[in-house]
């Protein structure tokens, strides 16, 4: 039989364990949170018949933004230089063809 210190030592030693079990929520103990499922789109009620949906202040900035920079994204693009190997390539052979006197152009 144990003696009764090494009894009450690896009795403090032992991890104590809560009684009620908690669960540790992202929003600090104040159980799950999450909005509703209400049927809308984006949770947003339509508007009565005969009226029109009130935009909010930020909407018509970030139309025009992320329109214009995919205009101005295409046009830049068709406008983009042509660096590819192939065609530094061939102005290179015919500087060189030319500077041989040898004909680049064929009939």
């Amino acid at each position: 039989m144990p003696s009764a210190t090494l009894l009450r030592s690896l009795q403090v030693a032992a991890p104590r364990r809560l009684a009620t079990t908690s669960r540790r929520y992202a929003s600090h103990g104040h159980g799950p949170q999450y909005n509703e499922p209400t049927g809308w789109l984006f949770s947003e009620k339509p508007p009565p018949p005969g009226q029109k949906r009130k935009k909010e202040d930020w909407e018509r900035l970030w139309y025009y933004g992320m329109y214009g920079s995919m205009a101005l994204a295409g046009v830049l693009l068709y406008y983009k230089p042509d660096t590819s190997i192939q065609t530094w390539a061939l102005a290179e052979a015919k500087a060189r063809m030319e500077a041989r006197g040898e004909k680049t152009d064929y009939p």
